[in-house]
């Protein structure tokens, strides 16, 4: 195995990229006052997000595919986002295991 140097490069970039992203917003985050409807805005992203993610496969696949992101999006609505993405991740397991 051979390692380029572009490659690495690209990597290096990226990751810096990213990196500072995520940080920069940490920190500007701690100077802008956010009213409550702001905060209410904020916090409406992730599911937003989680059902652009799911949405495409709720409606270009089968049955249990379907239930299943139907049960991440009523999830969505009042648990932590990780316990709602394990939540359809179990039930389409299980779906599928009986045959759904």
């Amino acid at each position: 195995m051979t390692l380029d140097i572009n490659t690495l490069l690209a990597i290096l970039v990226m990751a810096f990229a990213t990196i500072f992203t995520r940080i920069s917003g940490l920190v500007l985050i701690r100077h802008v006052h956010l009213d409550e409807r702001w905060k209410t805005a904020i916090e409406a992203i992730p599911p937003a997000v989680l059902m652009a993610v799911i949405a495409p496969t709720a409606f270009a696949t089968g049955w249990a595919e379907t239930l299943a992101c139907a049960a991440t999006a009523l999830a969505a609505r009042r648990l932590p986002m990780l316990a709602s993405v394990v939540g359809g991740v179990v039930t389409v397991a299980l779906l599928r295991a009986t045959g759904f």
